[in-house]
């Protein structure tokens, strides 16, 4: 349904964990995009709220609150007011951010499950799932680890392993434990209540996949996917002592689960707004009038649960609008890798703040400029800098600097009379007559990137312009002809104040300062006229300032303290998880006896060109000629020289095998540490080369 039939917008973004700061593949994947298109609406005076709050259920507050020897609402308040303070500081101009411990909150999920219950809309279903004799507690899929199934590294958690990427359950893990105390794990039945969305999948398939092909591909690509495979009953309830109590009588004990309260906060923060402002009207006309249209904005982890459950409770509920678009982003990188909460491999909002002041504005250009909107993208501290440097202080900024100063001096910092325009100044004018129509179209589609970048097209066609008439070198002999390029000029740079308005919320408001704008609704983008012949200019100040490599240096330097410590806490834990693999089937004696396993010694040893894997050892046998063998361990000797003059063992009746043109005659016996590394088999004490190993 086009945007034009509705007559207000909710906007939603997705909760996130009160267990950790906000970092910057947040703000890229939900929170950035979203306030530059709720920003974009208020410019265009349309009726619009923006709707977040914390997510303060579930796991992850548990498992924080055990590590720290706390309690959970200790947790849940602390990281609350810290995300909610660095949004503010931020510049993310929610209407209210509340959170789902409310007593608001509380009452609306109850409420919604109960109407859902008697509805008859639930299933009951009774399952075997892991649980801790010990404790007496049922773990949930992130409380149990083991060995993964796929790649065989140790420590993989219940629904993903981190290593290869695998998603998991926990019925999959090899021999899974209690991660938080590594107790061994039974199977024990447990009743819990199910939404039935097998019953859902007929008419999902045909409101997802007919009527909304023009969501984004990865969207309606991840959405296609699930209902190809076929959808099954979810759990809404959870073993648990930290939530929203079922309410059902027998449920004690039982909590919802948080993929179900959460996005009813959506709900619960707008009944939340409304009744502490009557003049926005009331939460129904929000969620329930088919004239108000829902958007929600969310990470690609989230896709499902915002595209397939959570409209399949509406429509189970059957009073509510569901979402017309869910604008999701995929996944964005830090400095090449995947960036991970636990491992501490981020850029945290609040850091990023009291490292970076009044850097808000760099943050969400580059953001936008990198936005994974379609696939992955990266973040790095050297292209943040390069676009600062690069765009907003050598263009943006340069130009309004200039066109400022120049007016000071020239005009006593009054706008000039336009005279008389030049081809050039009338091709300039038709350079960018359409940037308000062409940003407009690109956001209305939730093409941030896009948009962002044709807004600063507005910035490279003024710079071009100013650098290009001198009007400093025509200040000597064409006063009129100055103030005309100034005008146009300044005329350029308060288009550029409304442009960026839902990009950079306060270098724009900077900007209008500087030019004493009080009128910039979005309408009058692209016109000539914003500012009279006359008018008087505030005071000119740096708009962006370069960044130093120092700065950017010390960013780096503080991640690769972390990925070393995060190397060295993964070998740790590697080692405490270690486990001899299960010994291999029985083979016939005479079939190991068959093996002739030597020693020799090792004269040289050197890489193989054009291979990061393959070591070429020549051996002393004990016979009269060397013997040559390739082994597969260059990544686990950096230094292969240490090997030299070691008494090693080989196979030594192995058939010659040619690799990189190189003929190898046997086989290097190594051992596989816990770690993964390989170290060659070496004798303590000397023997003859070439005695038999048996």
């Amino acid at each position: 349904m086009a945007e034009k039939n509705f007559k207000r917008t909710l906007v939603t973004a997705a909760l996130p964990y009160a267990n950790g700061p906000v970092h910057i593949g947040h703000l890229a994947g939900v929170y950035v995009p979203a306030d530059i298109y709720v920003r974009y609406l208020r410019l265009k005076k349309r009726p619009v709220l923006f709707i977040g709050g914390s997510d303060e259920h579930g796991v992850p507050v548990t498992i924080r609150a055990r590590k720290e020897g706390i309690t959970v609402q200790d947790v849940v308040d602390r990281y609350h007011n810290l995300i909610k303070d660095s949004f503010e500081k931020f510049g993310i101009s929610f209407d209210i951010y509340s959170r789902t411990t409310s007593q608001i909150h509380h009452k609306f999920a109850a409420d919604y499950f109960r109407k859902l219950y008697d509805d008859g809309k639930l299933i009951e279903q009774t399952s075997e799932q892991f649980y801790d004799e010990e404790t007496h507690e049922f773990l949930t899929d992130r409380n149990i680890r083991g060995e993964c199934p796929k790649c065989h590294s140790l420590g993989a958690y219940g629904d993903q392993c981190e290593k290869c990427g695998s998603a998991l359950s926990p019925d999959e893990l090899i021999n899974p434990y209690n991660a938080i105390n590594g107790n061994p794990l039974t199977k024990k039945s447990t009743t819990h209540w199910y939404l039935p969305l097998d019953k859902d999948q007929q008419w999902l398939e045909h409101w997802i996949l007919d009527e909304h092909k023009e969501w984004r591909p990865n969207v309606y690509g991840q959405c296609k996917s699930w209902l190809d495979g076929g959808l099954k009953p979810r759990a809404v309830t959870r073993d648990l002592d930290w939530g929203i109590p079922v309410p059902v009588e027998g449920a004690e004990g039982k909590v919802l689960y948080v993929w179900f309260d959460a996005p009813i906060g959506y709900i619960s923060n707008t009944k939340e707004l409304c009744d502490a402002h009557p003049e926005l009207g009331t939460w129904q006309t929000w969620w329930q009038d088919p004239e108000s249209r829902l958007i929600h904005f969310i990470g690609k982890d989230n896709i499902v649960f915002h595209c397939i459950v959570f409209p399949a409770m509406l429509h189970a509920h059957g009073d509510y609008n569901l979402p017309d678009n869910v604008p999701s982003n995929e996944f964005l990188n830090l400095e090449g890798d995947k960036i991970s909460t636990s491992r501490n491999w981020a850029v945290w909002l609040n850091e990023y703040l009291e490292d970076m002041p009044d850097k808000q504005d760099v943050l969400r250009y580059v953001l936008t400029a990198n936005a994974p909107e379609t696939k992955d993208n990266d973040f790095t501290w050297k292209d943040y800098q390069a676009r600062n440097n690069n765009e907003l202080v050598a263009i943006f900024g340069n130009f309004v600097n200039r066109a400022m100063k120049l007016t000071e001096k020239y005009f006593d910092g009054k706008v000039p009379a336009l005279g008389e325009l030049t081809d050039y100044d009338k091709q300039t004018l038709e350079d960018f007559k359409n940037v308000k129509t062409n940003v407009e179209e690109l956001l209305e589609t939730f093409k941030f990137r896009d948009a962002q970048k044709e807004a600063m097209e507005l910035a490279r066609i003024g710079n071009k312009y100013l650098a290009e008439t001198e009007p400093w070198k025509l200040a000597k002999t064409d006063m009129n002809r100055v103030g005309t390029i100034l005008n146009l000029s300044l005329q350029i740079s308060a288009n550029l104040a409304i442009a960026f308005e839902p990009f950079l919320p306060f270098s724009a408001a900077k900007l209008r300062n500087m030019l004493g704008m009080t009128d910039f609704e979005w309408d009058k983008l692209g016109r000539i006229d914003l500012l009279a012949a006359g008018h008087q200019l505030g005071e000119s100040v740096l708009l962006f300032e370069k960044i130093e490599d120092e700065v950017i240096q010390g960013q780096l330097d503080r991640l690769d303290r972390i990925k070393k410590e995060n190397e060295k806490q993964a070998l740790l834990e590697a080692e405490k998880n270690w486990r001899p693999a299960p010994v291999a089937d029985e083979v016939p004696f005479d079939q190991f006896a068959g093996l002739d396993i030597r020693t020799a010694t090792v004269l040289e040893v050197k890489p193989v060109k054009k291979s990061d894997k393959l070591l070429q050892f020549t051996l002393d046998d004990g016979t009269d000629q060397p013997r040559t063998i390739l082994s597969g361990i260059a990544q686990s000797y950096p230094d292969p020289q240490v090997l030299v003059g070691k008494q090693i063992a080989f196979v030594a009746n192995f058939a010659p095998k040619v690799m990189r043109g190189i003929a190898s005659n046997g086989m290097i016996l190594s051992a596989e540490n816990f770690d993964g590394t390989l170290h060659v088999v070496t004798l303590e004490d000397k023997v003859k080369n070439g005695s038999k190993i048996c």
